[in-house]
């Protein structure tokens, strides 16, 4: 491993920053944890006195302690023409109690003159002696020089002045922030070097945004240009299209260059982190995301299947268990027989890519995807079709006809809807009648009532989402659509199961037959 590259993470402040997400101090707090415990360098918490909440969380850290990390305040440099004792803000930054702090600070001539309205001089003594009243209290001092990038390529004598005034004052770390996000690499690679090499003594690190779609690319090339310090977010949180993702960041320090950063250990539980803070911010993780999306070590073409049967990394970039996530195989019009094999055994179905079986699924698969059956999403559907031309299938009941009424009367808030529904269980048949919040409710509570006592081990399913789709645009309402249902079990397990039909009802109730019947194949086991 070559020289040690620091993490620091901003995902209680700059992430925080994010349309749509507004931590409370509870899910701070856990989160702080989390990040402790996953083995992160610095943890930046936010900006006290600015907001009421971030004052609380300091307030809050100091009952708990940290067992690895760093915690670290964020603010500014002093206000202009105050002595840095008479700024309130930096007395609350000395509140915060935190090992380490962050100071951000205008670097470029352009928006001192602009922005602030101050003489450049006044711009480099509010850095110089921030840092140093900082320094004088014990602190770490780590210095953000706000729009570095772009002062640098505008102005680099003046900017490279404000990194000195905080180098002498005594900066533990200058890290260059691209606040703009819109830096190139190659410009990085330069100017990191030359930041560098002019203050050799002084620990350089990198703060890139995303806004041109190379925060990654900017924070590795950041590091082989000599920053030991990188600053991002989980899952890329951050205002306008965000910050870099710290996620893909470790990941490729530590996979790919050889970089002494975290353990691997801590890399092998990104997909775990990721997955724990996209939940507390309420957030849908992007299946997409490099490392740890649901997709990123997902194959589709039936080329690929082929190739990952006889080398599982033919086609994957890294072993995904290395980043904590797992190889996925899905089944489509795509697939060939090596696909249904691959799928199948993933699955615990022995099945030879030639064989009859493996022909008789893929020809199945191939024209229900043709009707507007999707696989993809509903592993449950495939696996059903699996055991039925295998032999493992056992029909555990018939719906013999069913009817859905939906009714609104004047001065009902909401209509009413009702199912009925006759089903037979070997000889016997039941006819039962369930009212619902919508035709699939009372559908699927009408299909349970008459199958209880049958499989009392029903109980244990319970459907938690369901989904439509119109398949065959242009249609109007005449149009196909596929149902995705799916449920869980009490031990945790979850699936998928897929209806289509120019019916939505139809198409709904496709699904639910198939996955209450799925879940209580799962329920009784082989037999």
């Amino acid at each position: 491993m070559s020289q040690k590259v620091f993490i620091y993470d901003t995902t209680l402040r700059d992430g925080s920053q994010m349309e749509g997400i507004s931590f409370s101090v509870e899910d701070k707090i856990r989160i702080a944890r989390r990040l402790d415990a996953f083995g992160m360098d610095y943890i930046e918490g936010g900006w006290p006195g600015a907001a009421p909440k971030d004052t609380e969380f300091f307030a809050r850290m100091r009952t708990i302690p940290l067992t690895h990390a760093k915690l670290t305040a964020f603010g500014s440099t002093r206000r202009p023409h105050i002595r840095c004792e008479d700024d309130p803000l930096l007395a609350q930054l000395l509140e915060a109690g935190t090992p380490a702090v962050t100071i951000v600070g205008k670097s470029s001539a352009w928006h001192i003159i602009e922005t602030l309205r101050i003489p450049l001089e006044e711009g480099l003594a509010m850095i110089g002696d921030t840092v140093r009243y900082l320094k004088a209290h014990g602190k770490e001092v780590i210095y953000d020089p706000e729009h570095f990038f772009d002062g640098y390529k505008e102005n680099r004598e003046f900017t490279m002045s404000a990194l000195k005034a905080a180098a002498d004052a005594g900066a533990d770390v200058l890290c260059l922030c691209d606040t703009n996000g819109g830096t190139l690499p190659h410009e990085i690679s330069v100017i990191v070097a030359d930041v560098v090499k002019t203050f050799p003594n002084v620990t350089v690190g990198m703060h890139p945004h995303n806004d041109g779609d190379c925060g990654t690319a900017n924070a590795l090339a950041a590091v082989q240009a000599g920053s030991t310090h990188v600053q991002g977010t989980v899952n890329g949180y951050g205002e306008r299209t965000g910050n870099a993702n710290i996620i893909p960041i470790i990941a490729n320090l530590r996979l790919k260059m050889g970089i002494d950063c975290l353990t691997d250990t801590a890399v092998s539980q990104l997909t775990e982190l990721s997955a724990f803070v996209d939940e507390i911010a309420n957030l849908t993780p992007i299946s997409r995301a490099a490392y740890v999306g649901r997709n990123a070590f997902t194959h589709k073409a039936g080329l690929h299947a082929d190739a990952i049967a006889k080398a599982p990394r033919a086609y994957d970039h890294v072993e995904p268990s290395a980043v904590g996530n797992v190889r996925r195989l899905l089944v489509s019009e795509l697939s060939g027989g090596a696909t249904i094999a691959a799928k199948a055994a993933n699955l615990g179905y022995a099945l030879d890519k030639k064989s009859p079986e493996a022909k008789a699924v893929l020809h199945e698969v191939t024209t229900r995807e043709h009707q507007g059956y999707s696989f993809e999403g509903a592993e449950a559907s495939f696996e059903l079709l699996l055991k039925k031309h295998t032999g493992r299938y056992r029909k555990l009941f018939d719906v013999v006809a069913f009817r859905v009424l939906v009714e609104k009367r004047s001065g009902d808030p909401e209509p009413i809807t009702e199912a009925t529904l006759r089903v037979r269980v070997g000889g016997e048949e039941m006819l039962t009648v369930a009212e619902g919040d919508g035709p699939v409710h009372a559908l699927d509570g009408a299909l349970r009532k008459a199958l209880t006592r049958f499989y009392p081990e029903l109980d244990e399913i319970r459907l938690t989402d369901f989904k439509v789709r119109v398949v065959t645009t242009g249609e109007g309402t005449a149009a196909k659509v596929r149902a995705l249902v799916e449920s869980t079990s009490s031990h945790g397990d979850s699936w998928t199961t897929v209806g289509v039909s120019t019916n939505i009802i139809e198409a709904s109730y496709q699904a639910i037959a198939d996955s209450i019947e799925y879940g209580l194949l799962r329920e009784q086991g082989p037999k």
